[in-house]
């Protein structure tokens, strides 16, 4: 159940559409449905505004079939994360109707578009083509909780250049998502040239003592830009889930 069912639910009982009594087992319901396999969250859009996502990578295709079926039934679309193409393969054998983005890793099952509800552009800048995959689950993921996307690639320091030349495309976005590796500075040039808050995102993409990606998040948490905050590493789905709530406000 999200915001809008509720108000549709008190409305149909307010024009006499919607029995006293079947709306109030309807809300006596449990917030929540078990399964073999999780305790899934039925009521997080009424309570967070994003409905409940599900993290596929250490899920079997089994697990993430039952999610799907238990969130389809109370209503809500289905988003899962973390999804490898052998994985995806085995969960459409069951569920056809689901959408697969490789590149994301992300399975989708519900409408095609998804209405714009934010107040403004969310873009997502990588560094480079390397950081593409994290990126593109900040893109998908951005998109399917309503919000418009766009994404700004390849952009990063080692040719600075190329960032400056889409000035005006950075300073139209209302939040701004920035993925990067190696030293992680893109953020920190990113917010010194625009007046919005800018989520950073550190992959875990670099050589040595990149570490998997401390090094650039390191980078990223002492950026000299003050308005740049941090989430974790490789954390696409982070990153989208904060820039939708700040889009909305």
């Amino acid at each position: 159940m999200d915001p809008t069912v509720l108000r549709e639910l008190l409305e149909g009982v307010r024009r006499g559409s919607v029995d006293v009594e079947a709306a109030a087992e309807r809300l006596s319901r449990p917030p929540f449905v078990d399964t073999p396999g999780g305790r899934f969250d039925t009521h997080r859009a009424l309570r967070q505004g994003i409905p409940e996502v599900v993290y596929g990578e250490r899920k079997t295709a089994g697990q993430i079939v039952d999610a799907a079926r238990v969130l389809r039934e109370a209503g809500q679309a289905v988003l899962a994360t973390r999804v490898t193409a052998d994985k995806a393969e085995q969960v459409r054998e069951q569920l056809p109707e689901m959408d697969y983005d490789e590149v994301a890793r992300l399975l989708w099952l519900g409408p095609e578009a998804v209405p714009d509800v934010g107040k403004g552009l969310i873009l997502v800048v990588t560094a480079g083509s390397a950081d593409l995959p994290v990126a593109a689950e900040a893109v998908g993921v951005a998109r399917r909780f309503g919000n418009r996307v766009e994404l700004l690639q390849d952009v990063g320091v080692a040719g600075l250049h190329r960032l400056l030349a889409s000035i005006d495309r950075i300073r139209e976005a209302r939040v701004l998502i920035v993925v990067a590796g190696m030293e992680g500075a893109l953020p920190s040039v990113v917010g010194g040239l625009v007046d919005k808050p800018v989520i950073a995102v550190p992959t875990s993409v670099g050589y040595g003592v990149g570490a998997g990606g401390f090094a650039a998040l390191l980078g990223m948490l002492t950026s000299c830009a003050s308005n740049v905050s941090c989430v974790n590493i490789d954390n696409g789905f982070g990153a989208a889930h904060v820039a939708t709530l700040m889009n909305r406000l």
